[in-house]
């Protein structure tokens, strides 16, 4: 019996190789796409096609998708200095690739697109955000992760699409969420304004797990579903699944929004005399203000089956051994 084969967009970053992995493990055939010069450090000695033409070469992206059974598009960017840039990353090079598709592979099985909960906003009055709820996205990043799922909803009659929206993700490998983890070992544990806030967090595994269950069930065509954690969690919960897995008490520092909102856009200066955008910036800010970042997953639960296995505090301990033992931390 002949494995099927899935392209992974993205399979060098934190999600696509942690996806790579468990579709080796489900014994799929597995390619990557990558841009040239990529680091492949995750993907050393796995049994993987790369095709490392990057997306301005048609014929190569058209060797990597004509006889694949699956498309995971995680590929994207996460943050720039401008709106075209964001534009190029997370739009055009969708279409690109869906239209090389259509041209190429019209019969695939599945297009999974992984967008992200910044696309729908934050939800309001403490109401968490679901499928069903009006766009509202507060960032650049937000708003060209939902002109991302317009375009791809511009081809629901054309191929098998389906989109996945996760909020923050954590886990082995990030980089992102691992300064949050680097302040807290130095005994600093920053929490914004005064008041409680919410969000859904999801571990990197029970995401790769939701992506994969939307590309293979008979029912998620054409469909958008939030994956993500059963439950909302406070700072103060984050805070104390981090002690444990430290096993420290830091000193916590509350930030008032307007200096959030001050060193954003001081950061955001100073990234102008630098050849790479900042990693907090202004709109991070925004972000971070924002009392409810939290989506349901009651639709992913009932369709796909998807039940996130990885609770808080197994998450967090699993990801700063990891860091540790990878001398991070």
């Amino acid at each position: 019996m002949n494995k099927k084969i899935c392209l992974v967009t993205g399979g060098t970053g934190f999600v696509g190789s942690h996806l790579v992995d468990y579709l080796l493990k489900k014994e799929y055939r597995v390619r990557v796409l990558t841009r040239k010069g990529s680091n492949l450090k995750w993907l050393k000695d796995k049994e993987v096609e790369i095709f490392d033409c990057g997306y301005d070469d048609k014929i190569g992206i058209e060797k990597a998708i004509k006889d694949i059974d699956f498309l995971f598009h995680v590929a994207g960017v996460v943050k720039a200095k401008t709106w075209n840039d964001y534009l190029e990353g997370n739009v055009k090079t969708t279409e690109k690739l869906l239209q090389i598709v259509e041209e190429t592979n019209p019969k695939i099985e599945k297009i999974v697109i992984v967008s992200s909960l910044a696309a729908n906003g934050p939800a309001k009055n403490g109401i968490f955000s679901d499928e069903n709820s009006t766009p509202n996205p507060i960032t650049r990043y937000g708003r060209s992760k939902l002109e991302q799922e317009k375009l791809a909803k511009s081809y629901f009659s054309k191929l098998p699409i389906t989109i996945v929206r996760p909020p923050a993700v954590y886990g082995e490998r990030d980089t992102e969420i691992f300064l949050f983890f680097k302040t807290f070992k130095n005994g600093l544990m920053t929490k914004i304004g005064y008041n409680q806030k919410l969000v859904s967090l999801v571990h990197v595994s029970d995401l790769v797990e939701g992506i994969f269950l939307a590309g293979i069930s008979p029912h998620s065509q054409n469909e958008i579903f939030c994956i993500g954690s059963e439950k909302y969690y406070s700072w103060d919960e984050i805070a104390d699944a981090t002690s444990l897995a430290f096993q420290k008490k830091p000193i916590t520092i509350k930030i008032p929004h307007f200096l959030v909102f001050a060193i954003g856009a001081i950061a955001e200066f100073i990234s102008f005399f630098s050849s790479k955008p900042a990693t907090f910036n202004f709109e991070k800010a925004k972000d971070f203000v924002q009392n409810y970042q939290t989506c349901s997953i009651r639709k992913a639960e009932k369709i796909l089956g998807y039940k996130p296995k990885v609770n808080l505090v197994e998450g967090i301990k699993r990801t700063v051994d990891w860091y540790r033992d990878s001398n991070w931390l």
